[in-house]
This record gives structure tokens, C-alpha cells and sequence, in this order.
């Protein structure tokens, strides 16, 4: 089963917006690296954006906190 999102305004939407989704330059600050290694972890789609542009990426802040866990695991 899917999970669902259910905003009851515009305004929760924003919120959750601006609060769980992370650019690139915010995915690099949290994990202590490069936009570059940010893009080879893209590249090999061990970090999937939400949204794509020419110019950035987006990422649900869970996926990151959910990597950093699995590399901390792995060590």
C-alpha cells in the first residue's frame, strides 16, 4: 500500500515543503561533502532526487536521514 500525504491547506503543503524536502547544496552540508559527490551518489542512484532540473535537485529529507543511517550501519 502506498503511503498518502493529506494537506488541509495550501499553507501545511508549504510547510512540509519547506521542511522535508533538502537541495543539493542542503544534502551536501547534512552529510559533509561535495555538490560533486552529491552527483556521483545521483549517478549511481544510491540518492534519487524527487525533482530534477537543469538546475538542481530536490530530496525528501527522509531518503538522506535513511543513507546517512545505512552508511553509519555499514562502518
Amino acid at each position: 500500500m502506498k503511503d498518502e500525504l493529506n494537506f488541509k491547506s495550501v499553507e501545511a503543503f508549504k510547510s512540509f515543503i519547506e521542511s522535508e524536502l533538502l537541495t543539493t547544496r542542503e544534502v551536501a552540508d547534512l552529510l559533509g561533502c561535495s555538490r560533486q559527490n552529491i552527483k556521483q551518489l545521483v549517478d549511481y542512484k544510491t540518492l534519487v532526487p524527487v525533482k530534477q532540473t537543469s538546475r538542481e535537485r530536490l530530496f525528501l529529507k527522509a531518503d538522506v536521514i535513511e543513507y546517512m543511517n545505512s552508511k553509519k550501519a555499514s562502518k
